[in-house]
């Protein structure tokens, strides 16, 4: 697949400006744009991660920050139209299939470990589960410092601007779904 390079470019790549994340969309990161994200976004985001006093706070955070950053990302690019899952817009310019999600939601992840705002947990690479044969999926992942114990960032199921799902890596790894 030559999308491959691209999202792990993506993934391990710092954003090229302060407030700037290359996204891609389309179903297998096809397209790529680059967003930039204002003050006010920034400091909504920040400000809900200064408010988390432990892991499981700033976990909840991050849904919410996810979600955010994807209305910033959907005022400037097609991802506006994004449904959750892959049937409700297929077809649409700026549909995102897992990979995409996945993709994107490192980035932004990368974005606000790179400004030092995540204070337990660190970015790590994406994480993919295939319980069927046909059936894989993608998640960004985080580990929390303190007790090693990794977690899933999943914003696939919703529609764009919603929170991430985060749920523990080895209940992900089984199937679990916000359902």
């Amino acid at each position: 697949m030559r999308a491959w390079p691209l999202i792990l470019l993506m993934c391990f790549s710092l954003p090229s400006g302060a407030d700037e994340v290359i996204i891609c969309y389309n179903y297998g990161c096809a397209a790529t744009d680059t967003v930039e994200f204002d003050s006010n976004v920034l400091n909504a985001v920040h400000r809900l991660l200064l408010r988390a006093n432990n892991a499981a706070g700033e976990r909840e955070a991050i849904s919410l920050s996810i979600g955010l950053f994807e209305i910033s990302a959907g005022q400037q690019t097609p991802t506006w139209a994004d449904k959750g899952g892959n049937v409700n817009d297929d077809g649409v310019d700026g549909r995102m299939d897992c990979i995409d999600e996945s993709t994107n939601t490192t980035s932004y992840l990368r974005l606000l470990e790179s400004k030092g705002w995540l204070r337990f947990h660190r970015v790590l690479e994406p994480v993919r589960r295939a319980p069927l044969l046909i059936n894989d999926h993608w998640a960004a992942r985080i580990v929390e410092t303190q007790t090693s114990r990794e977690f899933a960032v999943d914003s696939w199921f919703f529609d764009n601007g919603r929170p991430a799902f985060v749920a523990p890596l080895e209940e992900w790894h089984k199937g679990a779904s916000p359902e």
